[in-house]
């Protein structure tokens, strides 16, 4: 699917946010620029979140609470992290099992027992917008209808 702008963008992450359940592993991949935290923001603000949502590039992750979504949200940005074993550091696992978890930069922890299963986005930069492409798990067969 091509999203030629930053509107369609975030159209799709407000489609996601109808799909999403408690539970559930959304990956975000892509290189800078190519619109990972701009889809991130489309779901959470699909998800009831009414303030700025920055990116948690700094932070490594910003939670999100009811009442102000309808489900926890763990938004986690690993491009800083230097070693996959930092992972157990954040409390990903339990996360997860609240809420939702939406990592940004998966790649950092290849291998990582926690990012299976995950509805794995990749967003890359071509003309005329972003390429978006999904490697969607079993979980997800019957939920994934981005548009």
């Amino acid at each position: 699917m091509i999203l030629r702008n930053e509107a369609e963008t975030l159209a799709v992450g407000r489609a996601l946010a109808d799909m999403v359940q408690a539970g559930d592993l959304i990956t975000l991949s892509g290189e800078l620029g190519a619109g990972k935290t701009t889809l991130a923001r489309g779901l959470l603000r699909g998800l009831g979140l009414d303030e700025e949502v920055p990116s948690p590039s700094f932070a490594i992750m910003l939670p999100y609470h009811p009442p102000q979504l309808r489900l926890p949200v763990a938004h986690v940005d690993l491009y800083r992290l230097e070693d996959p074993g930092e992972m157990e550091e954040l409390g990903l696992s339990e996360a997860r099992s609240e809420g939702l978890l939406l990592v940004e930069w998966p790649e950092r922890a290849i291998g990582a027992p926690l990012l299976a299963g995950a509805l794995a986005i990749r967003l890359d930069l071509v003309a005329g917008g972003r390429r978006l492409t999904a490697d969607v798990p079993p979980a997800w067969e019957r939920r994934w209808s981005p548009r």
